[in-house]
């Protein structure tokens, strides 16, 4: 039987440290400064022969339920309603404080088993403020260093102990078991989806829109989300993995450490997705970083759907022929990229938009069959045939597929260096309009045979 066990504390106690270490890998941001982790992030955690879901959450703080620290704590609550088991975390070195003992109270309230665990306690500066833990009322601390590693085993036993019936032998040997049933009859992988954008574009408004609960912090205010956060959708039949990413701006203005930090996030996000959606402003449509967003996104293989986000905010009149003209002339990397005019504050457009990421994931797996190939090649050089170079023609002799992820093709020809780019950019738009793959970066790769009677 899986579990599930929440982080909670006062900002800077290492509750994202812990996460890290937990999961096994750096994915939340961590930073000296209070107050780095926002939205509440989860992972898959292994301790031992324990394995459970982990959440991070916002340092809890005291503050009107309107202001930003207010809706973080907010997450912080349901993250706490929905776990099974907390880890309260304080920092041993400081020793306690009365923002610490007031959530302890609040901790108690909720009625969830509680660890009480007093990080950096690792050396002797970490005795005293043990000690004084017990003065909380929440059982025996458990010494630990989240940046070291130290005090797992104890760690391990302080969860076995809090959810006896979750971490019992049997309900082990049910969870494996289960998963060995699972492994032969799978459930179809969702799509994995990153959602890019300048900041303030509504990434995290969409993302609750489509999950129809209000799981990602969002605001008025520009930069909310700071951490990447994967969130599982399933909208009307189709699966995603939708990855929540933090504002990219021009990198000249990132000064920040903490949103160089989100910016690096976000990228990764972008490489372990399949569909990007980038997400644009309609009061501020194609702007320069919206088209640097898109173009890293082709270049970096991705397939790529245009969200016309706030299209409730501007006049219909011709709008999708204005925006399929402006897209078209400004990235003709992708022609032919989905565009869908949508809302993700009143969600117009929602099914649309997931209809186009499920239409451009189909193309980005696509694969042409080599007859069609090379039928197709014959056709392009009778049309148009490559110019003679240095007063020798280019011969294109062959071309094939070798894979997809995106669609790329090798074109065997003679004196490849000397093929114009013009050249490969018409038989790129040929193979793209012949075997219908738009908004797909195409990768065309020329490669020469050897000359076995050269030299």
């Amino acid at each position: 039987m899986s579990f599930t066990l929440a982080i909670v504390g006062r900002p800077n106690v290492g509750k994202s440290t812990l996460f890290n270490r937990l999961v096994g890998k750096k994915l939340a941001l961590v930073d000296d400064r209070p107050g780095v982790t926002r939205d509440r992030r989860e992972g898959d955690g292994r301790l031992g022969d324990l394995t459970f879901r982990i959440v991070d959450t916002a340092g809890l703080e005291e503050a009107d339920a309107a202001s930003l620290e207010g809706r973080m704590r907010a997450q912080t609550e349901a993250a706490i309603g929905d776990a099974d088991a907390l880890l309260f975390l304080i920092d041993a070195r400081v020793g306690l404080t009365p923002t610490d003992r007031a959530f302890a109270a609040f901790v108690r309230r909720s009625g969830k088993p509680t660890i009480l665990v007093a990080n950096k306690s690792e050396g002797r500066g970490g005795e005293a403020g043990t000690m004084e833990a017990f003065a909380l009322g929440l059982g025996t601390p458990v010494p630990f260093s989240a940046e070291h590693g130290e005090g797992l085993s104890n760690l391990y036993d302080a969860i076995c102990d809090a959810l006896p019936e979750q971490t019992s032998p049997e309900a082990l040997e049910e969870e494996e078991a289960q998963d060995g049933e699972e492994g032969d009859d799978a459930p179809k992988r969702p799509i994995k989806v990153a959602v890019l954008g300048r900041p303030n574009a509504g990434k995290s408004t969409l993302i609750n829109r489509l999950l129809g609960e209000d799981r990602l912090l969002t605001g008025p205010e520009a930069g909310i989300t700071r951490d990447s956060i994967a969130v599982e959708v399933d909208f009307r039949g189709t699966k995603l993995e939708v990855f929540d990413t933090a504002g990219l701006r021009k990198r000249a203005r990132i000064e920040d450490k903490l949103e160089k930090l989100s910016a690096a996030d976000a990228l990764r996000a972008m490489k372990f997705a399949e569909v990007v959606v980038v997400l644009i402003d309609a009061t501020h449509p194609f702007e320069e970083q919206d088209l640097r967003i898109a173009d890293l996104v082709a270049r970096e293989g991705r397939a790529v759907v245009i969200g016309y986000n706030k299209s409730d905010l501007i006049a219909r009149g011709g709008l999708a022929t204005r925006l399929r003209e402006e897209a078209d002339h400004l990235l003709p990397q992708i022609k032919g990229v989905p565009i869908v005019p949508l809302s993700g504050l009143t969600g117009h457009g929602l099914d649309k938009l997931v209809e186009a990421i499920a239409k451009a994931h189909k193309v980005w797996n696509k694969r042409v069959a080599t007859n069609p190939l090379n039928r197709l090649l014959q056709q392009a050089v009778d049309n148009h045939p490559p110019p003679a170079v240095s007063g020798r023609r280019v011969k294109l002799r062959y071309i094939t597929q070798p894979k997809a992820r995106p669609p790329s093709f090798v074109l065997f020809c003679s004196r490849a260096d000397a093929l114009p780019e013009s050249y490969v950019r018409y038989l790129t738009n040929a193979l793209r309009e012949a075997f219908d793959l738009p908004g797909v970066p195409i990768r065309l790769t020329l490669r020469q045979k050897d000359n076995p009677y050269a030299e």
